[in-house]
């Protein structure tokens, strides 16, 4: 049995997989925005062993929820899942002047991943969409480029990818991925998707929890429980490391060394 915690899991994909989790036998966390949503979570995943609420917007709510989280004691995996979509049709400003999708997509992750205890397992939730984001990584905060939240997103799920195979080089003793889910019919995905919704959720809970060899491996990017091909720019160690001066001079929060 492992200990789990899940970020975005009120509803869609976090939320599926937290319900496996728990039919599983395993301990689950959640996570939800805010209080109204937090409930709604728990009455959604019967058997969850709790859920924290915090606006990963927010770098101050972010940090207080990894504080709170190493306080509730050791995580077997982490699985960041939170995202928003790609239909912001304007650049939002979070409360600390940076775009929405970046702040939440990006960042927040960042910022969880430094600060809390490492747990053995990470999984981090990206996109086929990683392939058209931008690897210069320029004007990150969309302060010179005219807004596109297409381009956001899929700059956010490159940084994504970046991040997780950044930490698999720098944290041998943690086992780091990166799962594309594919186009399923969630509510950020519509009702058009074509992909497979079981596998889509079933992939993050697969490497959470699997024991097998074949779940043994770290800096990897799977498809419905196979390994996939990640933008080759996603595996140059100056790019990731470029990611993570920028988020770390953004957020204050450096990564340690492991």
């Amino acid at each position: 049995m492992s200990r789990i915690f899940i970020t975005g899991s009120s509803d869609g994909l976090g939320q599926m997989a937290a319900q496996l989790l728990v039919e599983s036998g395993h301990q689950v966390v959640l996570h939800a925005r805010n209080r109204e949503r937090a409930v709604h979570a728990m009455a959604q995943v019967p058997g969850a062993q709790a859920v924290l609420s915090a606006d990963l917007s927010s770098i101050e709510e972010t940090k207080a929820l990894a504080h709170k989280l190493n306080d509730a004691g050791h995580f077997d995996a982490v699985i960041h899942n939170a995202a928003v979509g790609f239909s912001e049709p304007r650049r939002v400003a979070t409360i600390d002047g940076l775009p929405h999708v970046f702040a939440v997509n990006t960042l927040a992750p960042y910022i969880l991943t430094a600060l809390m205890h490492a747990p053995k397992k990470l999984v981090y939730i990206s996109s086929r969409l990683h392939l058209s984001g931008d690897p210069s990584l320029g004007d990150l905060a969309w302060e010179s480029r005219r807004w596109s939240g297409a381009q956001a997103y899929s700059d956010s799920k490159l940084h994504i990818v970046l991040l997780a195979f950044a930490v698999a080089r720098r944290w041998p003793g943690v086992l780091s991925n990166c799962v594309e889910p594919g186009w399923v019919a969630t509510k950020m995905g519509g009702p058009n998707a074509t992909d497979d919704l079981d596998l889509a959720y079933r992939t993050q809970a697969w490497l959470a929890t699997g024991s097998a060899a074949s779940h043994q491996v770290t800096g990897d990017y799977f498809y419905h429980q196979q390994s996939a091909q990640a933008l080759r720019a996603a595996l140059d160690p100056a790019l990731q490391d470029r990611l993570l001066q920028a988020c770390a001079q953004l957020s204050g929060v450096a990564l340690p060394s492991h």
